[in-house]
């Protein structure tokens, strides 16, 4: 007896975090298959619809004077589904963004630490190059990717890993945000022994809370399809940035 088998040979292309979704063929020996991959809902338009209200327009408009000069991203397309949701959140995000007084590194690898514990890859592979420039050493970055999380008081590989004293007042107060919520007096209080002031914790409160509230947005809907792909590693993101 001859036994036949079909071979289904797959084709995927990778997606960018930052782009639109695109299109990915399936060959089979019956031809190609044309097909799209993208998230839970179709993205919104990057321009404003034709029968859009000023308010909407005019919501686009601003969207994209934050993003300049780099097109709308997945997030923004996801988020002009609502216009006035849109809006709302470009002016939280763009004022922790830039007008915070908290060091940029940290407040990086805060987000980086978020994207970890909520396992938001679309996070991670935004963040992690920022905090990057932003002057986080490797062994910072790796270890705010590796480090179990201290949120039940577990800080023995903490205490033994690259970050600064500063760094791991971070981690802990942003696993404790994250994952058990109530964050205990001893935690808060290294926020102040290592030096923050009382704007700077409620910018980094501010900024933990803030991303925590993107990863799930982003993981619950897929923006930009990362879900199942991997991380970046340290090295893949040092390298991409000589």
């Amino acid at each position: 007896m001859h036994i036949s088998r079909r071979l289904t040979l797959r084709h995927t292309v990778e997606i960018d975090p930052f782009c639109a979704p695109v299109a990915f063929s399936k060959h089979t020996r019956t031809g190609p298959i044309n097909q799209i991959r993208t998230m839970r809902l179709p993205y919104a338009p990057s321009t404003p619809p034709a029968d859009a209200s000023a308010d909407t327009v005019d919501t686009y408009a601003r969207i994209a004077a934050r993003r300049n000069p780099r097109p709308l991203i997945p997030l923004d397309l996801s988020l002009l589904h609502s216009p006035p949701v849109a809006d709302g959140w470009n002016s939280f995000i763009g004022a922790i963004r830039s007008r915070t007084l908290v060091d940029s590194g940290v407040m990086e690898l805060a987000v980086c630490r978020v994207a970890v514990l909520n396992n938001a890859t679309y996070e991670w592979n935004a963040h992690a190059p920022l905090a990057l420039k932003g002057g986080i050493k490797p062994a910072e970055l790796q270890a705010a990717r590796t480090l179990p999380s201290t949120a039940t008081g577990d800080v023995a590989e903490l205490e033994k890993s690259a970050l600064t004293p500063q760094q791991r007042a971070v981690l802990r107060y942003t696993d404790q945000m994250t994952q058990t919520i109530t964050v205990e007096d001893e935690v808060f209080a290294e926020l102040k022994t290592v030096g923050f002031d009382d704007r700077e914790i409620v910018e980094l409160t501010t900024g933990i809370a803030g991303y925590n509230c993107v990863s799930r947005f982003l993981v619950a809907l897929d923006v930009g399809e990362n879900n199942a792909r991997q991380m970046k590693s340290v090295d893949e993101l040092v390298a991409a940035l000589q």
